[in-house]
């Protein structure tokens, strides 16, 4: 099963404020025993909102709006994919994640095939999986 492990952003994560050597050190040594157990696939951190926009789709033509945005529990300051056996382990493994008192992450399952059943026919499926095989060539 594959989950993304969604970083909330908080006001220093916004305000661009980076980690510390030692903060880097304990992320690192964190996503190497991932990595080495096989559970990372990705995980990265992302620039704060005054970066980055959001497109609205209402009516016919999309709205822009360029950042920064309000800080809220919807920011997300990074991320992970991890391919695990259940919730539970996902859970054990981001326990163990080195961040600080008042720090969020949230846990979501990442769709399988599998799970849109005969929705998903043979042609999309096979379109799906050649789409995925492209980009992990990149």
């Amino acid at each position: 099963m594959r989950f993304m492990v969604i970083v909330h952003a908080n006001k220093d994560t916004e305000a661009g404020v980076m980690p510390t050597t030692e903060r880097l050190t304990a992320m690192g040594k964190f996503n190497e025993e991932m990595c080495n157990a096989g559970v990372m696939q990705a995980g990265e951190g992302l620039h704060p909102t005054s970066k980055g926009a959001r497109i609205t789709f209402t009516g016919s033509e999309p709205t822009v709006k360029q950042g920064p945005f309000d800080v809220t529990r919807d920011l997300i300051a990074g991320f992970w994919l991890i391919d695990v056996a259940s919730k539970d382990e996902a859970i054990a493994w981001m326990k163990r994640a080195p961040f600080a008192a008042g720090d969020e992450i949230e846990i979501r399952q990442v769709f399988a095939a599998e799970d849109f059943g005969d929705a998903l026919t043979p042609e999309l499926r096979e379109k799906e999986e050649h789409l995925r095989a492209q980009a992990a060539k990149k």
